[in-house]
């Protein structure tokens, strides 16, 4: 894709991801800033925060777990080499604790890919596995929404037990659900 062709698709993909009711009336999402050749997210989570949503964004632990903070705009944002895996852009501010997601009223996921039950393929680290579990221990049921381009929408990815369903994926070409809102 080109530059023109990224900046496109990152704008329709928070045109769509806005209009979903469960980030309008959330307080809290949690999120992630886009790496490599994933869809862009800044311009989604600029516009959350001027919709005055409190936005975290995760920081990758040593053990693959993530911790949490808070966005306050792109030049809060630290560069981090994590080994010799790709650069991840994380919040630079304080950190709030792994179990500070418990807090959001939606989670937005990355992912390679979704199926048609709503099984979500992730890198293999487990990162968003072990938040997922997280979730459920503490009881919290925030929507579940992963970002993706249209291609990446599929008939199916493999799942493992601990697996969970997400509620929709956005695309830019439009919203799939898998669960009611």
């Amino acid at each position: 894709m080109t530059a023109d062709d990224l900046r496109e698709t990152s704008a329709a993909l928070a045109g769509r991801a806005l209009e979903l009711p469960e980030l309008a009336r959330a307080g809290t999402v949690a999120a992630y800033v886009s790496v490599g050749s994933e869809p862009g997210t800044l311009t989604l989570l600029d516009a959350l925060r001027a919709r005055g949503v409190r936005v975290l964004l995760p920081a990758l632990l040593p053990d693959n777990d993530l911790d949490w903070g808070a966005y306050e705009g792109e030049d809060s944002l630290a560069r981090v080499q994590h080994g010799g895996r790709m650069a991840l852009f994380e919040p630079a501010g304080e950190r709030l604790g792994p179990d500070a997601v418990t807090t959001a009223d939606a989670v937005l996921l990355p992912g390679l890919a979704v199926d048609a039950r709503g099984m979500r393929l992730g890198r293999g680290g487990g990162s968003y596995d072990r938040v997922l579990a997280r979730l459920e221990r503490a009881g919290a049921h925030p929507a579940l929404v992963v970002l993706l381009y249209d291609s990446e929408v599929v008939g199916l990815v493999p799942a493992e037990p601990h697996d969970r369903p997400v509620d929709a994926v956005v695309t830019p070409a439009g919203v799939r659900r898998f669960r009611p809102a």
